[in-house]
């Protein structure tokens, strides 16, 4: 965390939705973020000088009233010292898809503006920001075509503005730690992933699931980026071929094309001897089942020629039982809830709190002319540019499902181009 004091620094929060503010479709998130992860952390931010004045943007003005209360009732009562204002866009009881665009001309140039919003809508709202002159982090998957990613990353350099993916799973210790200790492993052989939230999650996604986006896009992301960063500059995507499992979702109500479980085999390559080959295998599922204790089951092995890495970060040696609900598994390093001895929000050290506060200390740091926005490449932070592969082999496996073909990935006058 940075100890240099910057001026505060304006935030847009694109999208009111479970990340955001805990609310989902039908009520307050049954899932491990009842009262959201990004608002908790941005009036957080503000108590502690980082962050001032705060908009929020989603697509109905009418929600507005219920997340002010829901704010009030979970976190105002709940923790001490925190000012819960925002200014809500659209303002009254309107309807407008386009919201966005009027709070990001409500903040001050060179604010700092988090996307979570459905993946077809980060494309245009992170170029409409940063072509305003803000800085922007934008969840993954940053954007769902590899050409989309390669514009924002243009963009930024261009502007000169902080651009951040928000892959927090860099930043969960486990996985952090393990990425450093593969680096002794020698050369990259092979690595399988899986990650899976339980079928009751798409309730919460089923105005976009199988329409907008897939649960490849939605969760692949998340081990797919760890991968990338562990091989980062010593092994490159060739071929992506992907697989999917169809039926729980579509009985569930959800879009006919809605896949299940999506599977993607990648083809990799060392860069400077193409005689050392590895293979990945990534898997993303939101069709788990409703009571295995776990809210994402998430766990990865990578094997190399000098030894092996198995993580899961599911079962962390940490269970509740109640009763009337069973055995759980909790993962206390995402988000902690818990105040601390004086009745202050306590989750400043979560992995989800600290993502989002080194984007807001990039951000200010880059608006108040100590650093610039190229400084924070090449450090082991998930800045656009350093998470372009994490979108080619999604993009790919999107294409791979819908020809039904395997999708090559080519670098062409120094630009990753699927063929």
């Amino acid at each position: 965390m940075s100890t240099e004091s910057f001026p505060p620094i304006a935030v847009g929060l694109m999208g009111t939705g479970e990340y955001t503010t805990g609310i989902t479709p039908s009520g307050q998130s049954k899932s491990d973020k009842k009262i959201g992860v990004v608002g908790i952390t941005m009036f957080d931010l503000k108590r502690r000088g980082k962050v001032s004045d705060i908009v929020m943007a989603g697509t109905n003005g009418g929600k507005f009233p219920e997340i002010k209360e829901h704010f009030q009732k979970n976190i105002g009562d709940v923790y001490k010292g925190l000012d819960l204002s925002f200014r809500g866009f659209p303002e009254g009881n309107l309807r407008n898809a386009e919201a966005y665009k009027e709070a990001l001309r409500a903040l001050p140039k060179g604010s700092a503006v988090i996307i979570f919003t459905p993946d077809s809508t980060h494309f245009p709202i992170a170029s409409e920001a940063l072509n305003l002159g803000h800085h922007v982090m934008v969840t993954k998957p940053a954007t769902q075509k590899l050409e989309d990613h390669q514009k924002l990353i243009e963009l930024a350099e261009e502007k000169g503005l902080v651009c951040f993916v928000e892959h927090h799973k860099r930043f969960d210790p486990a996985y952090n730690d393990a990425r450093a200790r593969a680096q002794k492993l020698g050369e990259f052989n092979f690595y399988n992933s899986y990650m899976s939230q339980p079928k009751f999650q798409l309730e919460t996604f089923k105005s976009w699931a199988g329409i907008d986006s897939d649960i490849s896009y939605y969760l692949n992301s998340h081990h797919i980026d760890i991968h990338c960063w562990i091989v980062e500059g010593r092994y490159r995507p060739t071929k992506v071929t992907a697989s999917a499992t169809t039926g729980i979702a579509t009985s569930m109500g959800c879009d006919p094309k809605t896949e299940d479980t999506i599977t993607l085999l990648v083809d990799w390559v060392n860069i400077e001897n193409p005689n050392q080959r590895g293979t990945a295998v990534y898997t993303a599922s939101w069709a788990a089942p409703l009571k295995a204790g776990v809210h994402s089951e998430q766990r990865f092995h990578y094997m190399a020629a000098k030894g092996e890495v198995r993580v899961d970060q599911a079962h962390r040696g940490y269970s509740i039982v109640e009763d009337d609900i069973g055995k759980l598994d909790y993962n206390p390093f995402y988000v902690k809830y818990s105040p601390d001895e004086n009745g202050y929000f306590d989750g400043q050290r979560g992995y989800g709190y600290v993502s989002l506060e080194k984007f807001i200390d990039a951000a200010q740091s880059v608006s108040a002319g100590k650093t610039k926005a190229a400084d924070y490449d090449g450090k082991g932070l998930p800045t656009i540019k350093a998470t372009v592969l994490t979108t080619a082999i999604i993009h790919a496996g999107r294409i791979s499902l819908d020809e039904k073909r395997s999708v090559g990935i080519v670098e062409e006058g120094g630009k990753i181009k699927l063929v």
